[in-house]
């Protein structure tokens, strides 16, 4: 097998390499308050199955996770509900924007994937539909799978994220129109708002995600998460599908499982081996951070820790 990785030098190094260069890409300045987040805020956390965790920079800063949420979200909702989930969204890659209509007109309002703005807000219409209180027992799976009572949603963002969500809007009423969503519009609009205001740091973020790591997570109250047929479906949809559409390209040079968020998270997995998570806010033309993508690709070249 060969010597043990130190994982520790290597963040460092990539760390110190990419904050050398220039910091390229552009803020989410279309949700307000994303706009106020200082760009050069770059972090980086590694957890092992070993339980080393490691990290630099402004690692154990909160942040917006924003669309990584909805890895979560589906978690949920598979947990509760089962694979007749499938019914309603798919597991297909987009190749469109993440808040296109274009698609749901064509696929008679079942969105493509669930990782997609139109599937995620399917996936809350769910969970409001099968829970009391869908943003109280979402925040509460949470909490309990990183084993942390403090981590919330953020009110400002998600009024901030509502007050311009006017796509989002559009969105949600389409599906609607076709009776994919069941509940009214506004309650899920409203769920959905908050599910991606969640504020997390790097290290809370890896120790969230180990449940799709390692096969033998239990979660603080001893009871699994997922079945390890379910925990290997989501990792799928995240290898396809958590990139938007740049997905093939995170697939081709990164070779994880993963999700990005427009606050300029990054949440990628090894199964088995780690959760990774880097942050720094400017993103790229797609909408996923900069230098968490040149981080990345870089970390599984040099580790050799590509899935494939």
């Amino acid at each position: 097998m060969g010597s043990k990785i130190n994982y520790q030098d290597v963040i460092n190094s990539i760390y110190h390499d990419i904050c050398s260069e220039e910091n390229i890409g552009h803020i989410a300045n279309y949700i307000p308050e994303l706009s106020k987040v200082d760009p050069n805020k770059f972090g980086v956390c590694i957890k092992t199955v070993e339980n080393e965790e490691l990290g630099i920079g402004d690692w154990q800063t909160k942040f917006s996770i924003q669309s990584i949420s909805k890895v979560l979200s589906l978690s949920l909702a598979y947990k509760i509900i089962g694979d007749s989930i499938w019914e309603r969204v798919g597991v297909e890659p987009s190749g469109n924007a993440f808040n296109s209509l274009i698609q749901l007109e064509t696929d008679n309002g079942i969105p493509r994937n669930p990782l997609i703005n139109a599937g995620a807000m399917v996936i809350c219409d769910m969970l409001i539909s099968h829970t009391e209180n869908a943003p109280k027992e979402f925040l509460n799976f949470v909490r309990n799978i990183c084993a942390n009572r403090k981590i919330n949603y953020s009110k400002s963002i998600a009024n901030s994220e509502k007050s311009v969500g006017y796509r989002n809007i559009a969105l949600c009423n389409f599906i609607k129109s076709f009776g994919n969503i069941k509940n009214d519009p506004k309650l899920v609009l409203d769920f959905y708002f908050q599910m991606c205001s969640i504020e997390m740091t790097c290290q809370e973020l890896t120790r969230t995600f180990m449940f799709l790591v390692n096969d033998s997570f239990e979660s603080p109250d001893h009871k699994r998460v997922l079945e390890v047929n379910q925990a290997k479906r989501i990792n799928a949809i995240m290898q396809t599908c958590g990139f938007y559409d740049e997905s093939g390209e995170f697939s081709f040079k990164v070779g994880l499982p993963g999700k990005s968020g427009v606050g300029g998270g990054i949440l990628a997995i090894h199964p088995n081996k780690y959760s990774i998570a880097v942050w720094s806010p400017k993103l790229n033309k797609k909408g996923n951070s900069s230098r968490g993508m040149k981080f990345l690709e870089s970390f599984t070249t040099i580790t050799k820790s590509s899935i494939f």
